[in-house]
């Protein structure tokens, strides 16, 4: 997989990143969520720090319950080391009949 560089821009500020392909879109989608957060939180009370509304909403983010935050899809697990470890042992079970 190769590296994509990217400018991310997060409450104002533009951040140079560097990613695995396939990456992009879940880094931008999580720029652009954080950019409304705030824009929210500038909206609804009287912060004008920006330091003070990237915590509050680093704080939204991050207590947000599961079912509101975007979950990477289940992968496979990975049973291949344990099928080696049966076959041993069942050839080993053979050789004692």
């Amino acid at each position: 997989m190769g590296k994509l560089s990217l400018k991310v821009v997060v409450a104002g500020r533009t951040y140079p990143l560097t990613l695995n392909e396939g990456e992009q879109e879940k880094v931008l989608k999580a720029a652009d969520d954080i950019n409304k957060a705030i824009k929210l939180l500038q909206d609804s009370y009287a912060v004008k720090d920006m330091q003070d509304l990237l915590a509050m909403t680093a704080l939204q983010l991050a207590t947000k319950p599961k079912t509101q935050v975007e979950k990477t899809p289940p992968q496979e697990p990975d049973y291949s080391a344990i099928e080696i470890e049966l076959e041993g042992l069942s050839k080993e079970l053979e050789g004692l009949e």
